[in-house]
């Protein structure tokens, strides 16, 4: 993709990779409140809350200034569980708007962006197969999550017609720092999730960057207001005694 792009939670993780594939094609700005975990000439960060509407602004800002704008990662979340039954209807929905705010922020200011310089642009919202497949314990992230699918959905029609594609991935469980200590204090999970992922193995970062290198570039000029599941077939597999 020609031109530049802010990934924002870019600093460590999944979105470190996203930030370095994508650097391979074009200028990178990451937004996160962490310091960056890279080093990497076709990479400058913002460290500061991608909630935060001019942190988006001051990203944008950077980006244009390398080079034209043309593409947006809305990677960061916030990883925090409550249920009905322990928590009150105040402290899920702060959950819940903790995280779609990340994404509506990040869209809100890549349209207007795109927008003020008539500019068709690209944004890809990371979304998770638990959108459509909530796991137990995990009710404001799966309701956040679904929340950004119609967010990506919306802004694709509103949009659509200057030239703005807007399109979100929903990642199956893919190998992190994170999921790495899940492994360590869960032994035989990888079996399960073999088990879980029709492909046999849980995702790679790189499997996730790709997939959005793929939707930012031209290649993918005719793909707006999709979801693309990136999870190994994890969602639409049925487990069912009867195949057994």
């Amino acid at each position: 993709m020609a031109g530049s792009v802010v990934v924002t939670g870019g600093s460590g993780g999944i979105g470190r990779v996203i930030a370095e594939r994508l650097a391979r094609a074009g200028q990178v700005v990451t937004l996160d409140p962490a310091p960056p975990s890279h080093d990497h000439a076709g990479i400058e960060h913002v460290r500061a809350d991608a909630a935060d509407p001019e942190a988006c602004r001051e990203a944008a800002r950077l980006a244009e200034a390398r080079a034209p704008l043309r593409g947006w990662v809305n990677n960061a979340a916030i990883f925090a569980d409550a249920g009905l039954g322990t928590a009150t209807a105040a402290e899920i929905g702060d959950l819940i708007a903790a995280n779609l705010t990340l994404a509506l922020v990040g869209t809100h200011t890549a349209v207007g962006h795109f927008r003020t310089h008539a500019r068709a642009g690209s944004i890809v919202n990371v979304s998770s197969h638990q959108a459509q497949r909530p796991v137990r314990g995990a009710l404001p992230y799966a309701t956040a999550k679904a929340a950004i699918e119609g967010l990506t959905r919306a802004a694709a029609v509103d949009h659509g017609p200057e030239g703005i594609r807007v399109n979100a991935v929903a990642l199956g469980s893919i190998t992190t720092e994170r999921y790495e200590v899940y492994r360590r204090d869960h032994p035989g999970v990888d079996a399960q999730m073999a088990a879980l992922h029709p492909l046999g193995r849980v995702g790679r970062p790189v499997d996730v960057a790709e997939a959005i290198a793929f939707l930012l570039s031209s290649r993918s000029d005719f793909i707006s207001g999709t979801v693309i599941p990136i999870d190994g077939g994890r969602s639409v597999l049925g487990l069912d005694p009867e195949a057994l």
